[in-house]
């Protein structure tokens, strides 16, 4: 009897999406997040936005983040990182769908992110099913048949044959876009055929024996 085999993918951040919007000084439609936030205190009501770079022309311009907020609505270290400019804060606000849709603008996530399927947790037998979890950095939304391709080396084709064929079972259909962890199996067929020969072998032992 064949236990599952486990392993781990990660989509990782390659870098910060572009934030689309246009730009009143020149064509371009794209910013950039400039690594700053700029906050604003009248009294004891702050506005704070996250400031953007033009990737055209370089202009600065503001996206709101708090307007007119009573100081003590807001948590000391909170206020804190905005003053100081916190990266990690700088990052949470420019991947935020929820202040993109707040603002009207659309976040571009072409070239933000890659695929790093080689972070293994174990393997038992190699006849056995390989079961993979997708895990994500950040929540770029992804095509999960792009996924497939990616991590297993196959063509856009033999994925779609395999998935047809039960030898791919996962709970998104191929078609769906994910940006959460996921996790799918990959068997392998009951009896040698031509689509044993299509499973991708080399990447199999992705994963390592159990205390290695």
């Amino acid at each position: 009897m064949h236990t599952s085999r486990k392993a781990r993918w990660a989509v990782r951040q390659f870098a910060l999406p572009a934030v689309v919007r246009p730009c009143p000084d020149c064509p371009s439609t794209r910013h950039r997040p400039s690594g700053r936030i700029r906050v604003n205190a009248s009294g004891k009501l702050l506005d704070v936005w996250l400031l953007l770079s033009c990737a055209g022309c370089d202009r600065t311009s503001k996206v709101p983040v708090h307007e007119r907020v009573h100081v003590s609505t807001l948590e000391p270290s909170r206020l804190v990182s905005y003053e100081t400019n916190d990266p990690a804060v700088v990052r949470e606000l420019t991947i935020s769908a929820s202040l993109a849709a707040k603002n009207g603008y659309r976040l571009d996530w072409s070239g933000t992110w890659e695929l790093d399927a080689r972070t293994p947790l174990y393997a038992l037998g190699s006849p056995a099913p390989l079961r993979i979890r997708v895990a994500f950095d950040l929540p770029a939304p992804i095509r999960v048949e792009r996924l497939l391709m990616i991590g297993l080396g196959l063509s856009r084709p033999r994925v779609r044959r395999l998935t047809a064929d039960g030898l791919i079972v996962l709970p998104p259909g191929l078609g769906a876009k994910a940006h959460r962890d996921f996790e799918f199996t990959v068997y392998r067929p009951a009896t040698p055929s031509a689509t044993a020969t299509e499973l991708p072998t080399a990447r199999w032992p992705h994963a390592e024996p159990i205390g290695a």
